[in-house]
C-alpha cells in the first residue's frame, strides 16, 4: 500500500512546525518491513513502515526499532539518524519511522562496481564490516538507557524454547532435522557471555557501502531483532553468509556471472573472527554452538514471513522464495550439529 503524501505531508507539518509538500516513492529491497523514499523541500528520509500481516506478535515491531536507533544516535555505531516515530495507522497505514536516507549500497548477489577488481577494496569491505560489528558489541548500553531493553540474563537458556515456540505458531510444512538441531542445541548450550547490544541481523545486506573507493560502511540498517544480550550470535550470523564458492549463502557471489568477490583475496573467517575478538576481547572458543544457533534461528525467521506468502498474506514477491532459503539453512545447522560445528 503506498502513502498518502497529503495525508503525511500535514502529520509531518504539525510535527516540524511549518509546512512543506511531501513527495513520497516505494523503495525496493525490503524483506520484512515496507520502506519508502520521502522528500521534504531540502530534505530526503526513508520511512519504514511495519507490514499489514506480521509473521508473528513480536515481530517487525518498528516502534522499538525506532526507541533504539534513538538511544545510540550518539555513539561510534554508524546509523541512519532517526527523525520521528509514529503509532497512528491513519498516517501511513501502521507503525513507522523516519530516518535518514543514506546513499549507499547493500551487498547481495553483487558488490559496488567500485571494488569488482581490486583485491584491497574488497578485503576492505570485511574488514570494516567487522569493525563494525565490534563497535556495535563495544557500546555501553546502560548508559545509553538501554537496561529493560532486553533481558540479559538467562539470554541463552530462553533461546531454543523461544524459538521452538515461534515455529509452532506458523509452521505450515514438514521441516527434517529442525528437533535433532533443537535438542543438540540445548544439551551443548555454552556459558553465558557478557551481556552487549547485538543486531540481530548482521549480515553485508544490512549494511549501507559506500558507492566508490574507499570501501566503508555508511550505515547499518535493518534493527528490528536487535536487543540485549549474547553478542557472539552476531558473529556466527555473519559467517553464514561468507563469501565462499562453495557456500550457497554467499553473499556478493552472482553465480552466473562467476562472482564477483575475489575469494582467494580474501580474510579468511578465521581472520575474522580474530580480528573480532582483538576489538572486543570476547571469548570465543565456544563459537561451534553459535554456528549451529544462528542458521537454525534464521531459518525459522524466514519460515515465518514463507508462511505468511503460503497463507496469502504478503504480497512482498521475496517471501515466496525464503521457504528454499530455509531448508537450506537448516541443512546447514544439521550439518555443523553432527559435526560439532568442526
Amino acid at each position: 500500500m503506498s502513502l498518502d503524501d497529503g495525508i503525511l505531508g500535514e502529520w509531518l507539518d504539525q510535527q516540524l512546525g511549518d509546512i512543506m509538500p511531501v513527495q513520497s516513492a516505494t523503495l525496493s529491497g525490503g524483506g520484512s518491513c515496507e520502506l519508502f523514499s520521502v522528500k521534504r523541500g531540502s530534505e530526503h528520509w526513508v520511512l519504514r513502515r511495519a507490514p499489514l500481516n506480521a509473521s508473528s506478535t513480536t515481530a517487525h515491531d518498528v516502534l522499538r526499532e525506532f526507541e533504539l536507533l534513538d538511544k545510540i544516535k550518539t555513539t561510534d555505531v554508524r546509523i541512519a539518524q532517526p527523525i520521528a516515530s509514529c503509532d497512528d495507522a491513519q498516517i501511513a497505514g501502521g507503525d513507522f519511522y523516519l530516518m535518514d536516507f543514506v546513499d549507499g549500497e547493500p551487498i547481495r548477489r553483487t558488490i559496488p562496481k567500485a571494488y569488482e577488481n581490486s583485491p584491497e577494496e574488497q578485503s576492505r569491505v570485511l574488514n570494516d564490516h567487522v569493525d563494525v560489528l565490534a563497535d556495535i558489541h563495544n557500546v555501553d548500553w546502560r548508559s545509553c538507557g538501554l537496561d529493560g531493553f532486553g533481558t540479559p540474563e538467562g539470554f541463552l537458556e530462553r533461546q531454543i524454547p523461544r524459538w521452538t515456540s515461534q515455529l509452532d505458531s506458523y509452521q505450515c510444512r514438514e521441516l527434517p532435522g529442525v528437533g535433532e538441531v533443537s535438542r543438540w542445541l540445548e544439551s551443548n548450550l555454552p556459558n553465558e557471555q557478557p551481556a552487549a547490544l547485538f543486531h540481530g541481523d548482521f549480515k553485508l545486506d544490512n549494511l549501507l557501502f559506500s558507492r566508490t573507493a574507499p570501501a566503508a560502511v555508511r550505515a547499518v540498517v535493518d534493527w528490528e531483532m536487535a536487543s540485549v544480550g549474547d553478542p557472539l550470535v552476531d558473529l556466527a550470523w555473519t559467517l553464514i553468509f561468507y563469501p565462499s564458492v562453495e557456500n550457497p549463502l554467499s553473499l556478493g557471489m552472482d553465480r552466473r556471472a562467476g562472482g564477483n568477490f575475489l575469494v582467494d583475496s580474501l580474510p579468511t573467517p578465521a581472520e575474522i573472527v580474530e580480528r573480532y575478538v582483538k576489538a572486543t576481547g570476547r571469548d570465543v572458543s565456544r563459537l561451534d554452538w553459535y554456528r549451529v544457533f544462528a542458521p537454525w534461528k534464521l531459518a525459522i525467521v524466514l519460515e515465518g514471513s514463507f508462511a505468511k506468502h503460503k497463507r496469502g498474506e504478503s504480497d512482498n514477491p521475496a517471501h515466496e522464495f525464503f521457504g528454499a532459503t530455509a531448508d537450506l539453512l537448516f541443512a546447514r545447522a544439521s550439518e555443523l550439529a553432527r559435526q560439532g560445528a568442526a
